[in-house]
């Protein structure tokens, strides 16, 4: 079902105003496997000079990448329930490289992909998972930005950190040219949209689907 929406919160004036007009027509949870195939150098090079935050050794036979968003219930249910699998049997094991890479729908989504980079690459995957385990309290709010912030500060963020973390500008536009050569180029059309060395599986694949594509590549 398609679905539009673009909301502003109260902090972070630039960003908000960035982000205003911003908003994008995307597909929710749309299953099944589609046998497209994208170059895996291509895919490895994201746009917008925001850096990946890969999980698992570089140099593993398969790399699976994850076009997320924070406020897709599908890809929290992806996040809370089958990424712990995934990361004891594949991550924790350097069987595969998982790219959970930011894919940017609305403003919202930008805040919090802005507040994990602002919080380092130790803590990143921290405030995404986070984000997912929470995103009822925060998503649906009628005052998203004191719902946020107020997570925020349980990571450790202050008032000051968290408004300068919103006011790059600069990794806002990589953000957005991030999410358009998704849409470009690699014909991302939902999220969550995985890419198993460049393969496309769209949806909110199970455990077992992820599975069935990993296992044939690593023998």
């Amino acid at each position: 079902m398609a679905n539009r929406r673009n909301i502003l919160i109260g902090s972070g004036a630039a960003v908000a105003a960035a982000a205003a007009g911003t908003s994008v027509s995307f597909l929710f949870g749309a299953t099944g496997a589609l046998a497209q195939q994208f170059d895996q150098a291509k895919l490895m090079a994201p746009a917008g000079g925001v850096a990946d935050h890969p999980l698992g050794p570089a140099d593993a036979k398969v790399t699976l990448i994850e076009y997320l968003s924070p406020t897709c219930p599908h890809c929290a249910a992806f996040t809370n329930t089958v990424y712990p699998q995934l990361k004891t049997e594949y991550i924790d094991t350097n069987k595969i490289q998982f790219i959970p890479r930011p894919f940017m729908r609305n403003v919202l989504d930008a805040v919090v992909f802005m507040l994990a980079e602002a919080a380092g690459p130790e803590k990143y995957h921290e405030v995404i998972d986070t984000f997912f385990k929470t995103q009822d309290t925060w998503a649906a709010s009628n005052t998203p930005n004191d719902a946020i912030f107020g997570i925020a500060q349980q990571l450790g963020f202050t008032k000051e950190t968290y408004d300068a973390a919103l006011t790059n500008q600069d990794l806002f536009k990589g953000l957005e040219a991030v999410r358009d050569q998704a849409l470009d180029e690699f014909k991302l059309q939902g999220t969550p949209t995985f890419y198993i060395n460049g393969k496309m599986l769209t949806g909110e694949n199970s455990f077992e689907a992820l599975k069935a594509e990993i296992d044939p590549l690593l023998s």
